[in-house]
């Protein structure tokens, strides 16, 4: 038998081990109908099945000012995939690329992202659409979309 996601012709390895050296601390779970990588699809979709993001309790006053209807940016950390190849040659065309120039699941940093419409909030749990990752996946952030309300940066004076 040999591991589906070994790695393909053509892709590239890192030769050193995978040090982890940053601190994250997940905020809680998602639960989405997706259990293998084959189930997930490619991105999430807004028309995509319900998902549930449980919040730990202690996060759970960082919730307010979330409406329905909104879309969110959620970040989660893709806790069963690879962190060691540098090039990838992805199944839907066989050309090998640069890992930083796909948005595979496999990356020295396995941060995933997805938008996602806001369906409803019940407490600690958020249910939304657009999701495209693993049943149990920890989540690291929510950050609502890019919005109007968006802090600006002032223009640097010509001194600076």
């Amino acid at each position: 038998m040999t591991d589906k996601y070994a790695p393909r012709p053509g892709e590239t390895v890192l030769d050193a081990e995978v040090v982890p050296d940053a601190l994250v601390q997940f905020i809680g779970v998602i639960r989405t109908p997706f259990k293998t990588r084959d189930d997930c699809p490619r991105q999430g979709r807004f028309d995509g099945p319900d998902c549930r993001i449980e919040i730990e309790a202690r996060f759970v006053p960082a919730l307010q000012g979330l409406e329905p209807g909104k879309r969110l940016e959620i970040l989660y950390w893709l806790h069963q995939s690879r962190r060691d190849l540098l090039t990838q040659s992805p199944k839907s065309n066989g050309k090998t690329r640069g890992t930083f120039a796909l948005r595979s699941p496999v990356r020295p940093n396995p941060i995933g992202t997805s938008l996602v419409v806001l369906v409803a909030v019940d407490g600690a749990v958020l249910t939304v659409r657009g999701l495209d990752c693993l049943d149990g996946t920890p989540l690291l952030d929510i950050k609502p979309d890019r919005c109007g309300y968006s802090v600006q940066a002032p223009e640097k004076a010509a001194d600076e």
